[in-house]
Order: C-alpha cells, then sequence, then structure tokens
C-alpha cells in the first residue's frame, strides 16, 4: 500500500498495521499528522523549541519501542499525555542533576553518602514502576507522590474531576504496589518501609 493511500486511514487502523505488521509507513503518517500538534503541546510546556522537539522525538521512539505491548484507545489523546508525562520527567532528571552536582561540592561522611545511593536508587526504582502505568495513571501518580500535589489542584491542572484523579490514582497505586510485591526479596527493609509510606501517604 502506498503512502498516499494511507493517508485516508484513520488512526487506529494506521496503530493496527503498526502493531500487527511493523508497518513504518503506517507510523510514518502518524508521525507526520500529529507532528505540528505534539510539537505545540510540547513547547507549550518547555518554551524552548530544541527541548520541546527532543520530547517529542523521544515519545514517538518510545511508541515504536512499545508497539507490541500498547494498548491505545485514542492516540491524539494519549500522545498529548505522553509528552507532558515525558516534560516531567525531563524536570526530574534535572533537578536530581542539580542537586549530584552541588552535593559533589560538598563533604559527605560515609553514611551520608550511603544515604544519598540509597535515596537515588529508590527514586529509579520508584520512576520505573511509574513509567509502568497508562498514562493518565503515569501523570496523577506523579504529581501526587513526587510533587505532593492534593488531588484538587492534580485535577484544576489535568481539567478532570477529583473523583477521576482519585480512580487514576487508586488504580495506579495498586499496580505499583502488585509490581513492587513481585520484587519485595531484591531490596532492603528501609527501602520497603519508604517505599509503603509513599504508597500509603493521604
Amino acid at each position: 500500500m502506498n503512502k498516499n493511500s494511507l493517508h485516508t486511514k484513520t488512526d487506529d487502523e494506521l496503530l493496527h498495521s503498526i502493531q500487527l505488521n511493523d508497518d513504518h509507513s503506517s507510523f510514518s503518517v502518524l508521525y507526520d499528522r500529529y507532528w505540528d500538534k505534539s510539537l505545540a503541546i510540547s513547547y507549550n510546556l518547555t518554551r524552548d523549541k530544541s527541548q520541546a522537539k527532543d520530547i517529542v522525538q523521544e515519545v514517538f521512539i518510545s511508541i515504536w519501542n512499545r508497539r507490541k505491548t500498547l494498548e491505545i484507545k485514542n492516540f491524539s489523546s494519549y500522545l498529548a499525555t505522553a509528552i507532558k508525562f515525558s516534560f516531567y520527567m525531563h524536570i526530574e532528571k534535572e533537578r536530581r542533576r542539580r542537586v549530584i552536582l552541588e552535593d559533589k561540592l560538598e563533604r559527605k561522611t560515609e553514611a551520608e553518602i550511603d544515604d544519598q545511593i540509597e535515596a537515588l536508587y529508590f527514586t529509579d526504582y520508584f520512576l520505573s514502576l511509574i513509567e509502568t502505568l497508562p498514562e493518565k495513571c503515569k501523570l496523577v501518580v506523579s504529581y501526587s507522590r513526587l510533587d505532593d500535589m492534593s488531588n484538587a489542584d492534580i485535577a484544576k491542572k489535568m481539567n478532570i474531576s477529583e473523583k477521576t484523579v482519585e480512580g487514576h490514582l487508586t488504580k495506579g497505586l495498586k499496580i505499583i504496589q502488585r509490581k513492587f510485591k513481585g520484587d519485595i526479596f531484591s531490596v532492603n527493609i528501609l527501602f520497603t518501609v519508604c517505599f509503603f509510606e509513599i504508597l500509603t501517604r493521604k
């Protein structure tokens, strides 16, 4: 099928072809169809053209790499949420990089260094679990557990009801808790206590 005929296909039809046949042409059509819209969303968040492009490209690369396992009901909505989460991850990485650079300027005791390593490992682990969640669950859990936002503030930021926020949060934390229980023997007691404090925090 030539690329011109693919332009008449719906998003769902293109996604089906991408997942079933590893169809690069269908992926290219989706990429072209949503590039401008995606870039606008990303730029509104970053206010930086270069970073905005990087985020959009990373999101599309991630979609292609995970094409076999993704369950996307509305591609436009999924893409917008994925871009927002990717932006959040960039902010978090930059924050952590600054903290590490600042810490290098200070003298640390062995215990303090151990605590820092533990904290960094915990953050990486928790973020890796968040990454496995459905897109809107990702944002809600990130805002709640990493940014310490209230349900009311999250609802306002995402333009959804507080009840919907509660639903996404409950679902996301249950998924994370199940995954964590599968790894529980590979983490130490302090790590386990910290993790469950985050999961059960009101």
